[in-house]
Protein backbone atom coordinates (compact mmCIF):
# COMPACT_ATOMS: atom_id res chain seq x y z
CA UNK A 1 0.00 0.00 0.00
CA UNK A 2 1.69 3.24 -1.16
CA UNK A 3 1.11 6.39 1.38
CA UNK A 4 0.91 9.96 -0.42
CA UNK A 5 2.45 11.89 2.18
CA UNK A 6 1.37 14.88 0.23
CA UNK A 7 -2.23 14.74 0.60
CA UNK A 8 -1.35 13.81 4.25
CA UNK A 9 0.31 16.56 5.01
CA UNK A 10 -2.93 18.25 3.37
CA UNK A 11 -4.82 16.35 5.36
CA UNK A 12 -2.89 17.62 8.08
CA UNK A 13 -3.28 21.09 7.14
CA UNK A 14 -6.90 21.09 7.08
CA UNK A 15 -7.34 19.56 10.37
CA UNK A 16 -5.09 22.09 12.26
CA UNK A 17 -6.65 24.88 10.11
CA UNK A 18 -10.48 23.94 11.33
CA UNK A 19 -8.52 23.51 15.14
CA UNK A 20 -7.96 27.19 14.83
CA UNK A 21 -11.38 28.37 13.27
CA UNK A 22 -12.84 26.81 16.90
CA UNK A 23 -10.24 27.96 18.43
CA UNK A 24 -10.88 31.93 17.42
CA UNK A 25 -14.94 31.02 17.87
CA UNK A 26 -14.05 29.59 21.68
CA UNK A 27 -12.10 32.75 22.51
CA UNK A 28 -13.86 35.00 21.12
CA UNK A 29 -17.46 33.89 22.76
CA UNK A 30 -15.85 33.30 25.92
CA UNK A 31 -13.96 36.66 26.32
CA UNK A 32 -16.91 38.89 24.72
CA UNK A 33 -18.41 39.37 28.55
CA UNK A 34 -15.32 39.78 29.85
CA UNK A 35 -14.05 42.38 28.28
CA UNK A 36 -17.29 43.91 28.30
CA UNK A 37 -17.43 44.07 32.38
CA UNK A 38 -13.50 44.74 32.38
CA UNK A 39 -14.08 47.25 30.26
CA UNK A 40 -16.99 49.17 32.09
CA UNK A 41 -14.61 49.01 35.37
CA UNK A 42 -12.33 51.24 33.71
CA UNK A 43 -13.28 55.38 33.76
CA UNK A 44 -12.11 55.86 30.39
CA UNK A 45 -14.82 54.35 28.57
CA UNK A 46 -17.45 56.08 30.90
CA UNK A 47 -19.77 52.91 30.92
CA UNK A 48 -21.52 51.31 33.66
CA UNK A 49 -21.91 47.71 33.82
CA UNK A 50 -25.06 47.25 32.11
CA UNK A 51 -28.00 44.75 33.02
CA UNK A 52 -27.28 42.27 30.05
CA UNK A 53 -24.89 42.17 27.18
CA UNK A 54 -27.23 43.15 24.45
CA UNK A 55 -27.58 46.40 26.68
CA UNK A 56 -23.78 47.85 26.15
CA UNK A 57 -25.05 48.26 22.27
CA UNK A 58 -26.13 51.49 23.15
CA UNK A 59 -22.82 52.45 25.23
CA UNK A 60 -19.34 53.33 24.30
CA UNK A 61 -18.69 49.73 24.51
CA UNK A 62 -21.33 49.21 21.07
CA UNK A 63 -18.05 48.54 18.74
CA UNK A 64 -16.97 45.78 20.79
CA UNK A 65 -19.87 44.37 21.34
CA UNK A 66 -21.12 43.97 17.51
CA UNK A 67 -17.84 43.91 16.25
CA UNK A 68 -17.12 40.76 18.57
CA UNK A 69 -20.31 39.09 17.71
CA UNK A 70 -19.97 39.67 13.79
CA UNK A 71 -16.70 38.01 14.28
CA UNK A 72 -18.42 35.00 15.63
CA UNK A 73 -21.15 35.06 13.14
CA UNK A 74 -18.60 35.03 10.22
CA UNK A 75 -16.19 32.97 11.64
CA UNK A 76 -18.99 30.55 12.31
CA UNK A 77 -20.00 30.88 8.74
CA UNK A 78 -16.73 30.07 7.25
CA UNK A 79 -16.80 27.38 9.15
CA UNK A 80 -17.19 23.88 7.17
CA UNK A 81 -18.40 21.32 8.80
CA UNK A 82 -19.43 17.65 7.79
CA UNK A 83 -22.78 17.20 6.43
CA UNK A 84 -25.71 14.81 7.90
CA UNK A 85 -28.74 13.51 6.63
CA UNK A 86 -30.17 14.32 10.26
CA UNK A 87 -30.77 18.35 10.30
CA UNK A 88 -29.90 18.11 14.48
CA UNK A 89 -26.27 16.68 13.51
CA UNK A 90 -25.33 18.58 10.42
CA UNK A 91 -22.65 21.14 11.71
CA UNK A 92 -22.29 22.61 8.69
CA UNK A 93 -25.86 24.25 8.76
CA UNK A 94 -26.36 24.66 11.71
CA UNK A 95 -23.18 26.72 12.19
CA UNK A 96 -24.10 28.70 9.42
CA UNK A 97 -27.92 29.38 10.63
CA UNK A 98 -25.56 30.29 13.96
CA UNK A 99 -23.54 32.91 12.11
CA UNK A 100 -26.61 34.40 10.45
CA UNK A 101 -27.97 34.70 14.17
CA UNK A 102 -24.88 36.71 15.73
CA UNK A 103 -24.80 38.94 13.30
CA UNK A 104 -28.21 39.92 13.31
CA UNK A 105 -28.17 40.15 16.93
CA UNK A 106 -25.19 42.65 16.17
CA UNK A 107 -27.03 44.64 14.10
CA UNK A 108 -30.86 44.48 15.33
CA UNK A 109 -30.55 46.05 18.39
CA UNK A 110 -32.39 45.15 21.85
CA UNK A 111 -34.75 48.25 22.78
CA UNK A 112 -33.07 50.90 24.80
CA UNK A 113 -34.57 52.62 27.53
CA UNK A 114 -35.10 55.41 25.34
CA UNK A 115 -36.51 54.91 22.07
CA UNK A 116 -35.32 57.67 20.63
CA UNK A 117 -32.09 55.97 20.76
CA UNK A 118 -33.29 53.50 17.93
CA UNK A 119 -32.67 56.41 15.69
CA UNK A 120 -28.99 56.14 15.56
CA UNK A 121 -29.07 51.78 14.83
CA UNK A 122 -28.54 50.65 11.51
CA UNK A 123 -32.14 50.00 10.62
CA UNK A 124 -33.33 54.18 12.02
CA UNK A 125 -37.08 52.48 12.86
CA UNK A 126 -38.41 52.75 16.43
CA UNK A 127 -40.89 50.07 16.61
CA UNK A 128 -40.91 47.24 19.39
CA UNK A 129 -41.07 44.45 17.34
CA UNK A 130 -37.23 45.11 16.22
CA UNK A 131 -36.41 44.42 20.27
CA UNK A 132 -38.44 41.63 19.91
CA UNK A 133 -36.39 39.90 16.82
CA UNK A 134 -33.37 40.80 18.45
CA UNK A 135 -34.52 38.46 21.34
CA UNK A 136 -35.51 35.70 18.61
CA UNK A 137 -32.19 35.90 16.77
CA UNK A 138 -30.26 35.59 20.41
CA UNK A 139 -32.38 32.54 21.19
CA UNK A 140 -32.00 30.51 18.00
CA UNK A 141 -28.34 31.10 18.44
CA UNK A 142 -28.13 29.64 21.75
CA UNK A 143 -30.53 27.04 20.52
CA UNK A 144 -28.15 26.00 18.33
CA UNK A 145 -24.85 26.03 19.91
CA UNK A 146 -26.69 24.01 22.94
CA UNK A 147 -27.21 21.49 19.66
CA UNK A 148 -23.84 21.89 18.56
CA UNK A 149 -22.44 21.21 21.55
CA UNK A 150 -24.64 17.85 22.65
CA UNK A 151 -25.64 16.27 19.67
CA UNK A 152 -22.79 17.18 17.07
CA UNK A 153 -19.09 18.02 18.70
CA UNK A 154 -20.02 14.34 20.68
CA UNK A 155 -20.10 12.07 16.99
CA UNK A 156 -16.43 11.74 16.96
CA UNK A 157 -16.74 9.22 19.97
CA UNK A 158 -19.62 7.69 19.67
CA UNK A 159 -17.65 5.12 18.22
CA UNK A 160 -15.83 4.57 21.21
CA UNK A 161 -18.26 3.30 23.78
CA UNK A 162 -16.79 0.19 24.40
CA UNK A 163 -13.65 2.05 25.62
CA UNK A 164 -13.84 3.54 29.49
CA UNK A 165 -13.16 7.60 29.54
CA UNK A 166 -12.27 9.47 31.98
CA UNK A 167 -15.08 11.97 33.55
CA UNK A 168 -13.08 14.49 31.97
CA UNK A 169 -13.66 13.31 28.40
CA UNK A 170 -14.49 15.91 25.82
CA UNK A 171 -18.23 14.21 25.41
CA UNK A 172 -19.29 14.85 28.86
CA UNK A 173 -17.78 18.83 28.11
CA UNK A 174 -19.63 19.17 25.61
CA UNK A 175 -22.80 17.88 26.97
CA UNK A 176 -22.02 20.11 30.34
CA UNK A 177 -21.56 23.31 28.41
CA UNK A 178 -24.78 22.59 25.85
CA UNK A 179 -26.86 21.83 28.93
CA UNK A 180 -25.52 25.03 30.89
CA UNK A 181 -26.26 27.09 27.85
CA UNK A 182 -30.13 25.23 27.86
CA UNK A 183 -30.50 26.17 31.27
CA UNK A 184 -29.15 29.70 31.23
CA UNK A 185 -31.21 30.95 28.57
CA UNK A 186 -34.19 29.34 29.97
CA UNK A 187 -33.43 31.38 33.78
CA UNK A 188 -33.35 34.40 31.91
CA UNK A 189 -36.62 35.23 31.83
CA UNK A 190 -37.23 33.51 34.73
CA UNK A 191 -34.70 35.95 36.64
CA UNK A 192 -36.25 39.03 35.01
CA UNK A 193 -40.05 38.43 35.87
CA UNK A 194 -38.92 37.56 39.31
CA UNK A 195 -36.52 40.28 39.64
CA UNK A 196 -33.56 38.33 41.26
CA UNK A 197 -30.94 40.93 41.29
CA UNK A 198 -30.06 43.58 38.71
CA UNK A 199 -27.31 41.63 36.56
CA UNK A 200 -29.07 38.59 36.58
CA UNK A 201 -29.64 38.63 32.86
CA UNK A 202 -26.14 39.53 32.70
CA UNK A 203 -24.73 36.98 34.37
CA UNK A 204 -26.69 34.56 32.98
CA UNK A 205 -25.62 35.61 29.71
CA UNK A 206 -22.04 35.29 30.74
CA UNK A 207 -22.47 31.83 31.96
CA UNK A 208 -24.04 31.10 28.39
CA UNK A 209 -21.18 32.50 26.78
CA UNK A 210 -18.64 30.88 29.16
CA UNK A 211 -20.02 27.36 28.28
CA UNK A 212 -20.29 28.56 24.63
CA UNK A 213 -16.48 29.59 24.18
CA UNK A 214 -15.51 26.52 26.53
CA UNK A 215 -17.48 24.02 23.73
CA UNK A 216 -15.42 25.41 21.24
CA UNK A 217 -12.26 25.68 22.73
CA UNK A 218 -12.24 22.10 24.11
CA UNK A 219 -13.08 21.35 20.33
CA UNK A 220 -10.25 23.31 18.95
CA UNK A 221 -7.80 21.57 21.29
CA UNK A 222 -6.74 24.64 23.20
CA UNK A 223 -5.48 23.23 25.96
CA UNK A 224 -3.32 20.82 23.33
CA UNK A 225 -3.53 16.71 23.08
CA UNK A 226 -0.28 15.56 24.16
CA UNK A 227 0.08 13.44 27.48
CA UNK A 228 -2.69 12.89 30.32
CA UNK A 229 -4.55 15.80 28.53
CA UNK A 230 -4.76 13.90 25.26
CA UNK A 231 -5.39 10.66 26.78
CA UNK A 232 -8.46 12.25 29.74
CA UNK A 233 -9.85 14.74 27.37
CA UNK A 234 -9.63 12.62 23.02
CA UNK A 235 -8.69 9.42 24.41
CA UNK A 236 -5.48 10.24 22.25
CA UNK A 237 -3.90 6.94 23.16
CA UNK A 238 -6.07 4.69 21.90
CA UNK A 239 -5.17 3.05 18.32
CA UNK A 240 -5.89 5.46 15.09
CA UNK A 241 -8.97 5.15 13.34
CA UNK A 242 -9.21 6.65 10.24
CA UNK A 243 -12.45 7.67 10.70
CA UNK A 244 -11.70 9.47 13.67
CA UNK A 245 -8.65 11.31 12.02
CA UNK A 246 -11.14 12.45 9.44
CA UNK A 247 -13.92 13.90 11.95
CA UNK A 248 -11.03 16.05 13.82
Amino acid sequence: MIIDTKEIKIENYDIFTYRRIRRAIGYLGFLLPVFLVGFSLIPFFQTKIQPSVSDYYYTNLREIFTGTLSAVGLFLIRYKGHGNKSIFKNDNLLTNIAGIMAIGVALVPTNPESVSQKIYTIIPLTEKWLGWLHYGFAAVLFLILALLAINVFTITQEKYIETPKSILNENNIYRTCGYIILISIVLVPVSESLKLFTYSTLALEALALFAFGTAWLIKGRALGDKGKIGQKLYQENNPVDTEKVFEE
